[in-house]
């Protein structure tokens, strides 16, 4: 399952897609059978390194339909096929190593203090005032509700960096506002789901960090480089939904609601005040070069505190905060050990020379920048219908990197696009799992207000709006600047 946050687990963990492999009958053994052979071919043949790394992936797949723990799948196969390869006593160096050299890294300090940081805003409610100050702002467009929480989501992404969390905050809010509002469940379900997108582009996303860690590139111009691309995508997805409900009134009506008067607005809007000011810190502080991307993350979960004891009040902020820490504990320790699996598998593959056998294939091919760009949409866009955005990230990037780079794309650059396409596969079936967790909410009788949900409908919401996201991938493609924002400054 995807790492975020712990709020992610809640969500997704009774949602998730249930692989029926028949525990009973004969179909486990021989999962199990075909997994052993893997295991004692690559221990044992002298085939070439090259099919020793395919077989090594083909054994990862087949523990992750057994559903193994991701992190354990890449690192049973990783360190198994290091063993066939260089022997017994470099692995046992590589174990006590690689768990190390995987997380003791200043890149990975960032991720407790935005997961911990985001969790606060969420136990703290913050995301009811920020949609209902974008309702006061937006509901007048047309398909303004379905607006807001786009609008919303990008707000929230802005001091969160959650993708599940965001969908399961506001789709138990929006939803309702907008099927009472007329809107068909299409749309209401669709613009919540996308909304949770929009959480890994504008900073502190997580899956960002991952990748900055993972490559040894700069997190802060990493984070930073993500932010128009972020802020295109809310503006892609808003006019989905303004140009459906032009063509279409009846699907995303206009609000009914009498007007609201200026002193409401302000009112309202005053109330964010605590999302504006991590915005402001967070980013403000990371593009101004008053802090570093560790030190932002850290001052940011302190004006997070700060906040939450404001709204909640001592005693029960102080207990707010110590459940956030709790559930940031527990994500950020199943997090690493995805990280440490899949350094394990990586190792493996450098030694197999995979990664250098791939590129002379793309190489030999002879494809152009643009050609390659197309080869690795279509890539995530397939494994997305079967993986997580992390294990996918962990398992391509590493294969795809250098090729990217010899073709004259930013190692930057191409982490804004890795991430986009991992987000738009999570919309995707039949496995994505943000259609999974998006369905569930819909189950609650207080979310769909007695109307029928079904998983199709999920899939056909998610459809509407994938075809804007693809639009901002192609234009990253034709202007790479625009996912290299911090390149243009120097």
């Amino acid at each position: 399952m995807t790492v975020e946050t712990r709020i992610d687990a809640k969500a997704s963990s009774s949602t998730r897609p249930k692989l029926d492999l028949g525990w009973k009958t004969w179909t486990l053994p021989a999962v199990l059978i075909a997994s052993s052979a893997l295991a004692i071919i690559l221990l044992t043949s002298d085939m070439q390194r090259e099919l020793k790394a395919a077989v090594a992936i083909g054994w990862m797949l087949v523990m992750l339909m057994l559903n193994v723990p991701v992190g354990a799948a890449m690192g049973i196969a990783g360190a198994v096929g290091i063993l066939s390869m260089i022997g017994a006593r470099p692995l046992a160096g590589l174990l006590g190593e690689i768990p190390f050299v995987a997380t003791a890294t200043s890149t990975m300090t960032v991720l407790p203090m935005f997961i911990f940081m985001g969790l606060i805003l969420w136990r703290a409610e913050i995301t009811a005032d920020l949609y209902r100050a974008a309702k006061v702002w937006l509901a007048w467009l047309p398909g303004g509700l379905a607006v807001t929480s786009n609008i919303a989501g990008a707000g929230l992404g802005a001091a969160s960096g959650s993708t599940m969390g965001i969908a399961y905050a506001l789709g138990r809010i929006g939803i309702p506002e907008m099927l009472r509002a007329g809107y068909h469940r299409l749309i209401a379900v669709g613009s919540i789901m996308s909304s949770g997108t929009i959480a890994q582009l504008i900073p502190p996303s997580l899956l960002l960090v991952i990748y900055a860690s993972f490559t040894e590139v700069p997190v802060g111009q990493q984070l930073l480089a993500g932010v128009v691309p972020g802020l295109l995508l809310t503006a892609a997805y808003c006019a989905i939904i303004v140009i459906v409900a032009l063509i279409r009134p009846g699907l995303a009506p206009r609000s009914a609601d009498a007007p609201v008067s200026w002193g409401e607005r302000l009112k309202v809007t005053v109330g964010v005040w605590p999302v504006v000011g991590l915005v402001i810190v967070v980013i403000g502080g990371m593009s101004a070069g008053v802090f570093t991307a560790t030190e932002a993350g850290a001052v940011g979960a302190l004006v997070a505190v700060v906040f939450a004891l404001i709204r909640k009040g001592v005693r029960a902020g102080l207990r707010l905060v110590v459940v956030a820490a709790r559930d940031t504990l527990a994500s950020v320790g199943s997090l690493v050990f995805v990280l440490i699996g899949a350094v394990f598998l990586n190792r493996f593959l450098a030694l197999s020379g995979a990664a250098q056998w791939f590129s002379n294939v793309i190489g030999n091919a002879g494809l152009t920048a643009l050609a390659f760009a197309g080869v690795v949409i279509v890539l995530y866009l397939v494994l997305g219908m079967f993986m997580d955005p992390i294990p996918m990230m962990l398992l391509t990037v590493p294969l795809l990197l250098p090729t990217a780079v010899e073709l004259g794309f930013s190692p930057i650059w191409f982490g804004v696009f890795v991430v986009l396409l991992g987000e738009i596969a999570i919309m995707s079936p039949p496995v994505g799992v943000l259609t999974f967790v998006t369905h569930r909410i819909a189950q609650d009788p207080d979310v769909n207000l007695g109307q029928r949900i079904t998983l199709g409908d999920v899939f056909k919401a998610g459809l509407i709006f994938i075809p804007g996201a693809l639009a901002i991938v192609l234009l990253l493609v034709l202007f790479p600047g625009l996912g290299n924002v911090p390149a243009l400054f120097r």
